[in-house]
C-alpha cells in the first residue's frame, strides 16, 4: 500500500511540474484581444424605424423577394431603440419583441442577437446593407434552415 501512495505522490508531482512548465511557455496576449472591441459596421440608428419584412432560401430568389417586400410597408415590421445602443427586435420561435445588441467579432463580421458576444447561435448576421436593404441570415443552420435568410426594405415616411 505504501508503495502504490508513494507512486501515486510521484505522479502528481510530475504532472504539476508539467503543467508549470506549460504555463511559463504563454507569449503575450494578442493584441486583438487587448485592444479596443471591433466596431460594428452598422449601428442602432441604421436599423431603427419602418420595415418590409421578407425571407428567402435560395440566392436566385433575393431580387423578387426584395420587390415583394417593399409591398410589406402597408404592415410594416418596426425596430425601435433599446437601451444604451441596443434595439427591440423578434428573435426566433418567440412571438416577444426583446432587446438585442448590434456587435462585432473580430474577424470584423457584424452581428444582431441578444447577449454581448458576437456570434452566437441566436444571432443573425449582417450579410451587407446600404442603407436602404439590410440582409440578414441567422447563425444557427437549423433555424437559417427554417426561417432563411431575412431581406428587410426600409420603407419610406408615412403618407
Amino acid at each position: 500500500m505504501a508503495w502504490l501512495s508513494a507512486r501515486a505522490w510521484a505522479l502528481i508531482v510530475s504532472a504539476a511540474i508539467a503543467l508549470a512548465g506549460c504555463a511559463g511557455t504563454q507569449g503575450p496576449p494578442s493584441p486583438a484581444l487587448t485592444g479596443p472591441p471591433p466596431k460594428p459596421s452598422i449601428s442602432a440608428s441604421d436599423v431603427i424605424g419602418r420595415w418590409g419584412l421578407g425571407a428567402y432560401h435560395r440566392e436566385e430568389d433575393r431580387a423578387r423577394t426584395e420587390n415583394i417586400t417593399k409591398g410589406q410597408c402597408k404592415i410594416p415590421y418596426v425596430i425601435s431603440a433599446g437601451n444604451g445602443g441596443s434595439v427591440m427586435m423578434l428573435t426566433h420561435d418567440s412571438p416577444n419583441i426583446v432587446e438585442v445588441q448590434i456587435k462585432a467579432n473580430q474577424d470584423g463580421k457584424t452581428f444582431i442577437g441578444p447577449g454581448a458576444d458576437p456570434g452566437g447561435s441566436d444571432d443573425r448576421e449582417v450579410v451587407s446593407y446600404d442603407g436602404r436593404v439590410l440582409i440578414l441570415k441567422w447563425v444557427d443552420p437549423e433555424v437559417a434552415g427554417r426561417y432563411g435568410t431575412q431581406i428587410l426594405v426600409r420603407c419610406g415616411p408615412k403618407a
